[in-house]
């Protein structure tokens, strides 16, 4: 049986306030009435659910899309010099729990404006392994289209920062290995570090990937 926090995260408002109707007039539970309010379409419940949840995924990465285009613009505005003939490239990953399941998310964009989406589960892990299998896959995704020359930016410190030193131990360490063979095989590669708020795209895809791989979030 869904639990009330996915009850009230599928519903809409106007669903709400004939809960909250429930709620006084039949004395129900909040629960209870969420769930005659949601049955009411006639569709089962978990399929309803399903459907909100990939829906308001999708519409998640639509607004970071746009948010993020709104961003760069205004950085090209700044004077934010980039290179107009180069590839960009965004990635995130998430580990819910931490560690827990793997959702990976990111974003090829060509010089022309044409973006490729990558959104998928990739395990189990914790977040920095996280990060790693979504730069691998970008990367990955980079080679198949030869993107070159190739900016590449994400919110993780601990991944651009090894990347740079061409160093790594511990249980990255195969990551590591991973993303540096990549890279060798990609000419003309700059990695930047980006704030979370401007990686708005690839951190949705990333928690796309849950509602893709059926997980709950």
């Amino acid at each position: 049986m869904p639990a009330l926090d996915e009850l009230l995260r599928a519903a809409y408002k106007t669903e709400l306030v004939l809960c909250r109707r429930l709620m006084r007039n039949q004395g129900l539970a909040q629960r209870e009435a969420l769930m005659q309010v949601l049955e009411r379409h006639g569709v089962p419940l978990p399929q309803l659910l399903a459907g909100r949840a990939q829906a308001k995924a999708e519409e998640a990465v639509r607004k970071a899309l746009r948010r993020q285009q709104k961003e760069e613009a205004l950085a090209q505005k700044r004077a934010d010099h980039t290179n107009p003939t180069a590839w960009q490239a965004w990635f995130d990953g998430s580990a819910r729990p931490n560690p827990g399941r793997i959702g990976i998310g990111g974003i090829l964009r060509n010089p022309a404006g044409e973006l490729f989406e990558h959104c998928a589960a990739a395990g189990h892990g914790d977040s920095n392994q996280a990060e790693y299998l979504a730069l691998i896959a970008i990367l990955e995704k980079a080679l198949q289209l030869n993107a070159a020359p190739l900016i590449v930016c994400g919110d993780s410190r601990v991944v651009i920062d090894s990347l740079r030193s061409a160093s790594h131990a511990g249980t990255l360490s195969a990551y590591h290995a991973r993303a540096r063979a990549l890279l060798a095989q990609l000419p003309n590669v700059t990695l930047r570090w980006i704030p979370r708020h401007r990686n708005a795209v690839a951190d949705a895809l990333s928690q796309r990937a849950f509602g893709d791989a059926g997980v709950s979030p």
